[in-house]
């Protein structure tokens, strides 16, 4: 922490004189550091902590190199506000290694339980089903499919039809499902593993139609994290061969989504225009959210005290159409196209530098427990719970997790499958 301390001290004051690039390496290199020291110490990958170190220092190092003509000097508030959001996280978690139990001692274990893969078989034909008629339903209601429609940038945006979108983008749980089936099914029933794979397919083409590069993302983490907790580690082979993968997957959705090289120039509007569109396009989506968050800073006119991070709770219930004022709140960003936000930016709409605070130790505080409870896992549910908070905080620079509805449905939906593998395991 201490390394952190000083290294952010300087970077703070390099931005201050117009350093950027020397300000963002120095950002960089101190998520590197503090992301190989929780590593190194508990020999575990995606040590949360350690993964939100990488993700929300190395992003806001990113941010710092002011490649883009919409990028300005941070506000302090906003340093203050990024200093805090990893402070508050790194000493909660801290305090309770100490003083209750340290999550990086220990080596895990997990019991398995015969007959385990039947209910997990189960779940992954039930969700895919139902992610499926649900993504039928939105088709044939909304009149098409995003990935066949040419020319309408954002025809995903539209592609939801309410209460139901939920259960289309379900499937992303599907492919993290299945590979803890084949952990613990081992190839003794080839057919069914026939039907997994089919399933999966399924699972990973909804995404593709719906042109979501997000939710195509979000499966194959899911499925990544959950793999590493089980096997303790990722073959380098297979790492490169998901990355073969993804990135033409990427660029093909990019191209249905009609989004070219000169409409995504024209927004991201950077310095040196010469720079490739793959460089430039996940330099933007991470770097832009945290200007974002000054923007916040500086327009703010009033905090919402809670009724922004409530979100979930007025769109779940239906509330936010009786009482649209509940959702009725501008988003402060550059430019109206770029609307990522970072994890914390419904923190500070709600309760300011406060909320910024608070949230994280929260999440410091969660983290920790997770931790502790994956090295006892009884259940192989659990590790997807596991698998989806690492997700969101190794993408805590793309959006509020917490405030969105739909990381919450998973959450439900998780659960559900929790008890119900609980329940086929050892009640039958």
């Amino acid at each position: 922490m201490i390394v952190y301390l000083v290294l952010y001290a300087i970077s703070f004051g390099l931005s201050r004189f117009g350093f950027d690039i020397i300000s963002g390496i120095l950002l960089m290199a101190a998520a590197a550091w503090m992301y190989i020291r929780d590593v190194h110490k508990s020999e575990n990958i995606i040590h949360l902590r350690g993964l939100f170190s990488m993700a929300w220092i190395g992003g806001q190092g990113i941010s710092c190199l002011k490649l883009s003509h919409l990028q300005t000097a941070w506000k302090p508030e906003t340093w203050l506000c990024f200093f805090l959001a990893y402070a508050g996280f790194w000493a909660v978690f801290e305090a309770m290694s100490y003083y209750i139990d340290d999550p990086d001692r220990g080596s895990r274990e997990w019991h398995v339980v015969r007959g385990q893969e039947r209910p997990l078989f189960h779940m992954i034909i039930a969700v895919t089903a139902i992610s499926t008629v649900a993504f039928a339903f939105e088709a044939l209601k909304l009149g098409y499919i995003p990935f066949i429609l040419r020319g309408v940038p954002h025809a995903y945006s539209e592609f939801h039809v309410t209460g139901v979108h939920y259960f289309t983008v379900s499937c992303v749980l599907v492919p993290a499902l299945s590979v803890i089936y084949f952990y613990l099914e081992r190839g003794r029933d080839g057919g069914k593993a026939l039907w997994v794979i089919g399933m999966n397919v399924v699972a990973l083409l909804i995404p593709i139609l719906c042109v979501s590069r997000f939710q195509l993302i979000l499966a194959v983490g899911l499925c990544a994290f959950t793999y590493i907790l089980l096997r303790g580690e990722m073959s380098i082979i297979y790492a490169v061969g998901i990355l073969v993968l993804m990135i033409p997957a990427y660029i093909l959705l990019t191209v249905a989504r009609s989004h070219d090289v000169s409409y995504l120039n024209g927004i991201f509007e950077m310095r040196f225009q010469k720079m490739p569109i793959f460089i430039t396009q996940p330099y933007m989506y991470i770097a832009n959210n945290y200007d974002n968050f000054n923007c916040l800073v500086e327009q703010l006119p009033k905090h919402t005290f809670g009724l922004r991070m409530m979100f979930p709770v007025w769109a779940l219930t239906g509330l936010k159409f009786l009482v649209p004022s509940l959702a009725s709140f501008p988003i402060y960003v550059t430019k109206e196209e770029l609307t990522t936000v970072t994890l914390f930016y419904d923190a500070f709409y709600d309760f300011g530098v406060v909320g910024v605070f608070l949230f994280s130790c929260i999440l410091g505080a969660v983290s920790h427990m997770l931790m502790q409870m994956s090295k006892r896992f009884m259940n192989p549910v659990g590790y997807l719970f596991y698998a989806q908070i690492a997700m969101y905080l190794v993408l805590s620079f793309f959006t509020t997790w917490f405030s969105n509805p739909a990381t919450w449905f998973y959450l439900v939906v998780t659960g559900m499958m929790y008890v119900y593998c609980g329940w086929k395991t050892h009640g039958r």
